[in-house]
């Protein structure tokens, strides 16, 4: 008689070990993806509520106040700051020399 070398039938206690684990790993791997999924809604649904629990009047744009106006000339004086402004703007576009303009400045300031 030959001598068989495996078992007809059901599967031996290796086959059995190693089927066992594939299920297994393959109800972990869904089991995850479940719970990774169900985690993303989780977080979208809390998101859009906490979006949707802010009051219309704090999602309107924030405008600055307007910058106070500038203080008017001395009396019968001359606007120093506008006046310095036009000579610099004037030395910077070449009509007035450095000598020009320190002598301009000098008397405005004077």
């Amino acid at each position: 008689m030959p001598l068989r070398m495996g078992r007809a039938g059901r599967p031996g206690l290796l086959g059995t070990v190693a089927r066992t684990a594939v299920v297994a790993g393959t109800a972990t791997a869904t089991s995850n993806a479940v719970n990774s999924r169900a985690r993303r809604r989780a977080a979208e649904q809390q998101a859009y509520a906490e979006q949707q629990a802010v009051p219309q009047q704090a999602q309107a744009p924030v405008y600055a106040a307007p910058p106070p106006p500038a203080p008017p000339p001395p009396a019968g004086g001359v606007d120093m700051v506008a006046e310095l402004t036009k000579l610099s703007e004037l030395h910077q576009a070449g009509a007035l020399t450095d000598a020009e303009f320190a002598a301009a400045k000098t008397k405005l300031l004077a």
